[in-house]
């Protein structure tokens, strides 16, 4: 069974507001004492959270269906309902989060501490004690909660290490990361040992930095031959690149330049790695004829302006200075860097325009209206309700749905939808705006 996932698709669904409550205040000599129904409570948001002691998307990958609480309905004596319970989703540091219709970047969670609201919970509806006013003293009705944000996401780690070790299967990579730290990776003598990314934590003086053993690339990694893609991926976040070359294959066609311009090929190819400074090593010179032959390639990589140094991850020849070495390049880029500090991300509301609405022909009886406020009110009306639906058309003759409408050539008795084609509202339309409410569109309970 797999214990490590690095991508998985996450069905995520915000808690829905509470509805609004329509009461009465009741009491010995005083059987109409005004409105006094509660609002209903917020429904929970779906959060993110970056958790330095998570390391895998595993538990989503079994669980990929996440829901927040709704909000409780109102209740009389202005008794509001509590808010729906929030639930947190901890996620790798590293994690990019997309769209998964779209493909869209819609955040890059670094940084422990880091949050992100992925969904956002629906308002609650107003009850009926907040809907009077002077003209309507004692509303008979109250607002709907609106539903939560529900949709699909795609959470995509990208390793955060300081130094990532690239080379062709069986480099030595596993047991180089295992010499140098605690990590205990699988190893063996076989290609693709390691299928996913091995971190270890290396101190060097008084640096210490993560080491990224990448698993094998090999020719036409960058176009995903391989899992190519899944492989480069945890290489964008590290800072210094370490190129590991067997200096004891035997197979044919692989020598160490060979594979070093192979394996750099396909970091130019993927993009993205270019400024990343890089070392090289040789690594099983304690293998016969390995020191002969890291000794004929060293100079040809070193007239490339490469530092290389001769290792054995077997019987840690070299891996002192090696150590240090790496320390140096991390320090430097850690100056260059600003120091990551955790940041609470939080969704803007929406921009609306002038009049919040749009209104369009779609045909000589049909008009469609849009806008975040008409749709909003919409999912806020209860349908069955005469003195609901009315305090709608009211809403909606004040932002000036009504003169919009008269513009665009509606005469009476027009089909006016709004929202979308497929799933908005039916009206009928007269000049009063909401005398004919026939629901969501397709159903056949036209008033």
């Amino acid at each position: 069974m797999a214990d490590f996932v690095d991508h998985v698709l996450l069905h995520i669904k915000a808690g829905d507001g509470g509805n609004g409550c329509a009461s009465v205040h009741r009491e010995k000599f005083k059987p109409l004492g005004g409105p006094d129904g509660g609002n209903g409570g917020r429904g929970g948001n779906v959060i993110l959270e970056v958790d330095g002691n998570t390391s895998t998307l595993l538990e989503y990958h079994h669980r990929p269906h996440r829901k927040a609480g709704n909000g409780k309905q109102g209740m009389g004596a202005n008794r509001d309902g509590a808010t729906g319970e929030d639930i947190v989703l901890t996620v790798p540091n590293g994690t990019v989060v997309k769209d998964a219709r779209t493909g869209e970047v819609l955040v890059d969670l670094v940084g422990v501490g880091t949050q992100y609201i992925a969904a956002q919970g629906g308002f609650g509806g107003l009850g009926n004690a907040a809907l009077a006013n002077t003209k309507r003293k004692a509303p008979g009705f109250a607002l709907l909660g609106e539903p939560g944000d529900e949709g699909d996401i795609v959470l995509e780690l990208k390793t955060v290490a300081d130094v990532a070790l690239v080379g062709f299967p069986n480099a030595g990579k596993s047991s180089l990361i295992a010499a140098l730290s605690a990590a205990r990776p699988k190893i063996a003598n076989y290609p693709f040992t390691t299928l996913v990314p091995n971190l270890g934590v290396v101190t060097a003086g008084e640096v210490i930095y993560t080491v990224a053993d990448v698993p094998g690339l090999i020719p036409g990694a960058s176009e995903g031959k391989g899992l190519g893609h899944e492989f480069l991926r945890h290489v964008e976040r590290c800072s210094t690149i370490v190129h590991v070359l067997d200096c004891a294959t035997l197979e044919p066609g692989r020598d160490p330049l060979t594979d070093f311009e192979v394996i750099e090929a396909e970091l130019e190819a993927y993009g993205s790695l270019q400024d990343r400074p890089r070392m090289v090593v040789l690594n099983k010179v304690d293998v016969p004829d390995g020191r002969e032959l890291a000794d004929l390639v060293k100079a040809s990589l070193e007239e490339r302006g490469l530092r290389v140094f001769e290792i054995s991850a077997a019987t840690h020849e070299g891996l002192r200075p090696l150590s240090y070495a790496m320390a140096e390049m991390v320090e430097r880029d850690r100056a260059e860097k600003p120091v990551e500090k955790p940041t609470r991300l939080v969704l803007r509301p929406k921009q609306l325009g002038e009049t919040g609405f749009t209104v369009r022909r779609v045909n000589e009886r049909t008009f469609q209206v849009t806008g975040e406020k008409p749709e909003r009110w919409i999912r806020q009306t209860d349908f069955t309700n005469d003195e609901a639906v009315g305090y709608l058309a009211d809403r909606l003759e004040r932002l000036g749905v009504e003169e919009a409408l008269i513009k665009e050539g509606a005469e009476p008795g027009a089909e006016v939808v709004i929202g979308s084609m497929e799933n908005g509202y039916i009206f009928d339309w007269q000049p009063t705006m909401g005398a004919r409410v026939a629901g969501p569109r397709g159903s056949d309970n036209r008033i």
